[in-house]
């Protein structure tokens, strides 16, 4: 008799899961209170990002930091009554980043993300998906010569113990690369392995149409009901209750409150971050998303248009939506970029799920048999989800998994501490 599954929460990571679950055989449910990829996995900057081999660590310089506490950044932003609540999980990233520890949290991040484009090309060779997914990388743009310096000490050492590959850009070659920017900057760093999806939503869905295609089934349903069925797991959808011998739960942000009933309280937090899709004026083209390091913001090119994202934003969970980055940040894309109107009427807005250490949490859940964690990838979750998918679909059958998942596991949140 075959093994059952329900996976809870359908971004790009959940549809891997499930992928690779009904792919080795499981009965898997796919359920999310939304249609597949309309979370988190929608709004992004599209990028498979084989060179992110360095997670974001908390600003240790007394100068970033106060820059930030300003309030007034593209970058970064809060929401001041919110931060009561962010301190404890803001204090342990900030004791993760610790140059040890910060080692630690590479050699982790790093094994997962060497894996990242072999994954998605796994699936996504020989499909239409495959149209989605541009071999063009992306730039980093620097605004002063040592800004280039220092970014590109970094990038050789990512290429010498990680194997990533860049092209280093003076101005003018910038200039040659992109010729419709319209400001000066010092340099670029030309990262030439990642893939640059056109469409992030499409993606998602057409992962999630292989699942359904090969006998796997999607389900709206409320991920709060999920409760104990014999020794098994049940959850109410909106075609009835669901029973299946395992649960994944794949919910981003959100896994937590999932957890918590179950035992399992681990220290996410949430960014909050918004786009927006711009027309170009004139004849005006962006070959390749462009980061603008200055000022915090990526413009990428999409089937949409161009695709402006903000940074992080925090607030409480469910607080209205305030894109006061996304003002900032308009103006200083439209001196760098020949934007045109708005394509929507409204900014998206998403949470991304973070943990204090920089690395998700993949593997069983403690103390409750069948139960199974795939969450916490911070800006990852498109890159990861193909990864996350097979990795943990080989430990649920037993299998080796091709990474290690010690790093990973739901345990380190278990133990006394600041390591907790």
């Amino acid at each position: 008799m075959p093994r059952s599954a329900i996976v809870l929460g359908a971004g790009m990571v959940g549809v891997s899961v499930a992928l690779h679950l009904r792919r080795r055989g499981y009965d898997v449910v796919l359920v999310d209170r939304r249609e597949p990829g309309e979370g988190a996995s929608f709004g992004n900057g599209g990028l498979i990002q084989r060179e992110a081999v360095f997670p974001h660590p908390f600003p240790r310089e007394a100068r970033e930091i106060g820059r930030v506490a300003w309030n007034r950044s593209i970058d970064v932003r809060y929401h001041p009554l919110a931060m009561p609540g962010f301190m404890a999980p803001l204090l342990r990233y900030w004791w993760h980043s610790e140059p040890a520890r910060y080692a630690a949290a590479v050699e982790g991040h790093a094994a997962l993300i060497r894996t990242c484009l072999d994954e998605h090309l796994a699936l996504a060779r020989g499909t239409p998906a495959m149209a989605l997914l541009r071999p063009i990388g992306w730039m980093r743009l620097y605004s002063s010569a040592p800004m280039l310096e220092a970014a590109l000490a970094q990038a050789e050492q990512a290429r010498r113990e990680y194997d990533v590959n860049y092209v280093a850009l003076d101005g003018a070659a910038l200039a040659e690369a992109e010729p419709h920017l319209l400001a000066a900057r010092a340099g670029a760093i030309h990262w030439t392995d990642p893939l640059s999806v056109s469409d992030p939503h499409a993606l998602v869905l057409a992962y999630a149409g292989f699942f359904q295609q090969e006998g796997g089934a999607f389900r709206i349903g409320d991920a709060a009901t999920l409760r104990r069925a014999g020794s098994g797991w049940a959850v109410r959808t909106a075609d009835g209750e669901v029973e299946a011998g395992e649960v994944v739960i794949a919910l981003g942000a959100a896994a937590g409150e999932v957890t918590r009933p179950l035992g399992y309280a681990p220290p996410l937090f949430g960014k909050r971050g918004y786009h927006m899709h711009y027309g170009l004026r004139g004849n005006a083209v962006l070959h390749r998303p462009v980061l603008d390091t200055e000022s915090g913001f990526l413009l990428a090119p999409m089937r949409a248009g161009i695709r402006l994202t903000t940074g992080a934003e925090f607030a409480r969970p469910g607080a209205p939506a305030t894109p006061v980055q996304l003002e900032r940040a308009e103006p200083v894309a439209r001196g760098l970029l020949p934007l045109g109107e708005r394509v929507e009427g409204v900014p998206w807005m998403g949470v991304r799920p973070c943990t204090p250490d920089m690395l998700p949490v993949i593997g069983r859940l403690p103390g409750q048999a069948g139960a199974w964690c795939a969450f916490g990838h911070a800006h990852q979750g498109l890159t990861l989800g193909p990864t996350t998918g097979r990795m943990l679909a080989e430990m649920m059958t037993g299998e080796q998994p091709f990474v290690s998942p010690e790093a990973y596991r739901a345990e380190r949140f278990l133990r006394r501490g600041m390591a907790a």
